[in-house]
């Protein structure tokens, strides 16, 4: 049986609403229903508290295979985010390489806002994306696309400002 088949069995064995559950391990009634879901899994300290809550194990809470369905939803996070941060990197140049063409003001500081943008999602939903792989021995693979991905960054980066500074 899943995790999300056991907690909510227990949870309807004591009686609880979602509601009434959420408010006995401090947090969300969404969190409680992601969880029954399969849409997501409690923090170590929420599986404590429910734990404890139910008066079971956490071997017994949780099974191999709600391990490895974690793991999958963390991989499909992750490359949902890499997905948004190459189109954030492609907003960025785009930008930039218009703003050498363009040469109204207006128009250009609305590049440069959207370049700007368009670099800060890339660096932010790069370093999402590769939070799944911190915890694990990274591949050459892996660590090639990483300084891939750094170096990227700064050129896009480079390339938005001297486009700034250029139409000022």
């Amino acid at each position: 049986m899943k995790f999300s088949e056991k907690l909510k069995k227990l949870r309807q064995e004591k009686n609880l609403t979602q509601d009434d559950l959420a408010e006995k391990i401090f947090v969300t009634r969404t969190a409680i229903s992601k969880w029954e879901t399969d849409n997501g899994y409690p923090s170590i300290e929420s599986l404590k508290l429910l734990v404890k809550l139910f008066n079971t194990t956490i071997d017994e809470l949780i099974s191999e295979e709600d391990v490895k369905q974690k793991e999958n939803l963390e991989q499909k996070t992750s490359k949902t985010n890499l997905i948004i941060s190459l189109v954030g990197l492609a907003v960025a140049i785009i930008c930039a390489v218009c703003m050498f063409f363009v040469n109204i003001a207006i128009l250009s500081g609305v590049l440069a806002g959207l370049g700007i943008l368009g670099g800060c999602i890339y660096l932010v939903f790069t370093e999402l994306s590769l939070a799944f792989y911190k915890d694990k021995k990274l591949t050459k693979k892996q660590i090639a696309i990483n300084k891939f991905q750094e170096i990227s960054a700064g050129i896009v980066l480079f390339l938005v400002l001297f486009a700034v500074v250029r139409n000022v």
